[in-house]
């Protein structure tokens, strides 16, 4: 498919403009599978969960909606939205992803996960925040999306740039509203499959002692 004008690049895709109304996310390493991804999307979106609309998918390209607002990363940047309720919408968002029914999974106590959902995968649209990114998204124990989405907070709350305080007191919201969704398997399953991630880098993956350490005791302090 013909692409037009660059409208953004994430760590294995790019983002292109088709026209006012569409845009076209083509992975630039051959990772992922924009099928199943898409098959996801449709799921959620059928269920009301507010992810983009998709229109069409391959195993590189997917066309889906294209969302206007920023990121809830930008919106913190630009200081639009504060840190904690940064949390909250984080929180709010996985306690409704994980009252959709899995779509294959046969144990009643599955449900989809995200399993990549941060500030820079949620957009703030006039019509709400709407979640995008689901190269990562499977099935299975809601506590391991929770674990996933706090190990990654931490990770730069402990690397100290500009973010590290602003992701500290998201972190710290999130699992206010976390209920003990978070286990002690769910976060060793996290920590192991961030660890695994090849779009980390080896500081990033350094970091992932410390990030265990900062969950654990926010969990102990609650």
């Amino acid at each position: 498919m013909a692409t037009g004008r660059l409208l953004g690049s994430g760590r294995s895709a790019d983002v292109y403009e088709i026209d006012e109304a569409w845009v076209l996310r083509r992975d630039r390493e051959g990772w992922g599978d924009a099928r199943a991804e898409a098959a996801v999307m449709r799921h959620v979106h059928a269920h009301g969960y507010p992810v983009p609309e998709v229109r069409a998918a391959t195993r590189a390209d997917l066309v889906m909606e294209r969302l206007p607002g920023p990121t809830m990363l930008e919106a913190l940047g630009r200081d639009l939205l504060s840190a904690a309720e940064a949390g909250l919408v984080l929180a709010r968002l996985l306690h409704r992803l994980h009252a959709v029914p899995a779509r294959r999974c046969a144990d009643p106590a599955a449900r989809v996960l995200h399993l990549d959902l941060h500030p820079d995968n949620v957009m703030l649209t006039p019509d709400g925040p709407k979640v995008i990114d689901w190269a990562n998204a499977e099935e299975g124990p809601p506590g391991l999306d929770w674990a996933v989405s706090a190990v990654i907070l931490a990770q730069v709350a402990v690397g100290g740039g500009a973010m590290a305080p602003a992701a500290d007191r998201t972190l710290r919201a999130l699992l206010d509203s976390n209920e003990d969704r978070v286990t002690d398997d769910g976060l060793a399953e996290a920590l192991r499959r961030r660890a695994a991630n090849p779009t980390m880098s080896a500081r990033e993956t350094g970091l992932l002692g410390a990030a265990q350490a900062s969950v654990r005791s926010l969990l102990g302090a609650r």
